[in-house]
């Protein structure tokens, strides 16, 4: 049974718009982990207006879905959304799949290594290896979330599809883009174009000033790419040489890891 703050959010301007609103200021949040969100940063983020955002986030305080601290005027994800996953069904056979190949770049590079899921239209960070080099680049903690091709992950994952697909998510994602550091479809084309011709996506100071990645696509049992791996660094260390040392030891791995996930049980 809805309760009466649910019913607000379902009655707000149609109700499957309303939960595809609230599912998106949610996964806003998300994306910036567990540093939580002002009401401002997240319309930027969901390009929503911040009246709509505001009595959106209300609700979703009053479920439990989010959690709201008074003094630093920031919302983060609620215990509501831990209780859902507890039940929610489980999955590891990306993360297993790619632990060995992203222990060994992480002992190989240095530096650190990242797996990002693809999930609709973004992208979720679920493992990360660091390497031993003592400056650290690391942009990204697990669990968070954002729209395909904003980090080098994301853009491998696109690169990846077929033309029609990746252009119908830079659509859906193209309000986002603005709030991560200057992406914007134009830039994406580039990127998406130079990447299939290099085998691996580099994105450099984009959605992280200072750091550069380097990424390829993994494939799953229908040949769609699922996942990505990555290799994130301090952009000094990250040279044209290198990311090509880097980007051909990045696919090898990830040929393998797809073939195992296409071949296996």
């Amino acid at each position: 049974m809805v309760n009466g703050s649910m019913r607000s959010v379902a009655t707000e301007g149609g109700g499957t718009q309303a939960i595809e609103r609230a599912l998106l200021v949610l996964r806003v949040l998300a994306s910036n982990g567990r540093r939580g969100m002002r009401v401002a940063d997240i319309a930027a983020a969901s390009a929503l207006p911040q009246s709509t955002v505001s009595r959106m986030l209300g609700t979703l305080v009053r479920e439990g879905v989010v959690e709201r601290d008074a003094r630093l005027r920031r919302y983060f994800v609620g215990h509501v959304v831990h209780e859902l996953a507890l039940v929610a069904r489980l999955s590891y056979e990306l993360p297993q799949a790619c632990q060995p190949a992203m222990r060994d770049l992480a002992q190989l590079s240095e530096d650190t290594v990242y797996l990002s899921e693809r999930s609709g239209t973004d992208a979720v960070c679920t493992a990360r290896e660091e390497g031993h080099y003592p400056i650290k680049a690391l942009p990204l903690h697990v669990g968070i979330r954002r729209p395909l091709g904003v980090g080098a992950g994301g853009l491998a994952i696109l690169a990846a599809m077929e033309n029609a697909q990746a252009r119908e998510v830079m659509q859906a994602c193209a309000a986002r883009y603005p709030a991560y550091g200057g992406v914007d479809l134009g830039f994406l084309e580039s990127a998406i174009a130079r990447a299939r011709q290099d085998g691996w996506a580099t994105i450099a100071d984009k959605a992280t000033a200072g750091m550069s990645a380097i990424a390829v696509a993994v494939r799953g049992r229908s040949g769609e790419p699922v996942g990505a791996i990555s290799i994130a660094a301090i952009s000094s260390r990250m040279t044209t040489q290198r990311c090509a040392q880097l980007g051909r030891a990045l696919a090898g791995h990830c040929a393998r890891v797809s073939a195992a996930l296409q071949t296996g049980p």
